[in-house]
């Protein structure tokens, strides 16, 4: 279970936080959450798509990593084979909290930083320094605080983008069921998508609404990246032939 703190540059003056990537530091996982404020970046190298929350029902965009709930075929050898690293996975044990303060009888939530001190990349003796010797913001820890200033902004604006997408009936069920070669069939479930013809069949005053409040990049930016399943299918493939190989190297 996670152990939650709020940051602090005393009780914390120690704190490092590993930045490798493994299935030992929770990297093995078949999709990440995603937030609208990274589309541009994530569009060039993952497949964006849409789930219902099964808690709230509420849409969330994900990008999708493998097809296996623990598969990340990004992850490869101690790399993360990509030149932007989604904001969800970037954070590590950070996030933000709120913290309720009364200025002048009027009571207000402050966005303050919290720590899972049992997450696997904290450590008190190796990674990054989360605080400077003098007690300020390390270089790492301000990078933090930009990452999940742009999660916290993009949850908010996708949620209002998302339900208004939804209005327009343009997020529609997708079947993923690919086959990867002659063997192997893969398929995952539950992800939506932006339909391309329901796009193209707005009207203009619908799509000036889109466009007005920011959502019809968005929406664009989506549908572009799923140009992106190719390189998972490649990489899969890519694997699935090394398995083979060293299963008869193993024979032999």
């Amino acid at each position: 279970m996670p152990r939650y703190e709020m940051l602090n540059n005393i009780a914390h003056r120690e704190l490092r936080v590993a930045t490798g990537f493994g299935p030992e530091f929770g990297d093995a996982v078949g999709m990440v959450p995603a937030y609208p404020s990274e589309y541009a970046e994530l569009q060039r190298e993952y497949p964006i798509f849409l789930r219902k929350d099964a808690a709230t029902g509420e849409w969330q965009s994900v990008v999708l990593l493998g097809f296996e709930q623990h598969e990340n075929l990004y992850l490869d050898d101690g790399r993360w084979n990509a030149s932007y690293l989604p904001g969800a996975a970037a954070k590590g044990p950070f996030l933000i909290g709120f913290q309720e303060n009364r200025i002048d009888g009027e009571l207000t939530r402050e966005p303050v930083l919290h720590v899972d001190l049992d997450h696997p990349r904290v450590s008190s003796s190796a990674g990054e320094p989360v605080f400077l010797p003098q007690g300020g913001n390390s270089p790492y820890l301000d990078h933090i605080a930009n990452v999940l200033r742009g999660i916290h902004d993009g949850h908010a604006f996708g949620a209002e983008m998302f339900a208004m997408l939804d209005t327009k009936g343009l997020i529609q069920p997708i079947t993923l069921d690919v086959q990867i070669d002659p063997q192997n069939r893969v398929g995952v479930n539950g992800l939506h998508a932006i339909d391309r013809d329901r796009l193209a069949q707005l009207d203009g005053t619908a799509l000036a609404e889109l466009n007005r409040a920011g959502y019809l990049e968005g929406a664009y930016l989506m549908l572009a990246s799923l140009h992106n399943m190719r390189r998972l299918i490649a990489e899969k493939q890519r694997r699935l032939r090394a398995q083979d190989v060293a299963a008869a190297t193993g024979r032999n």
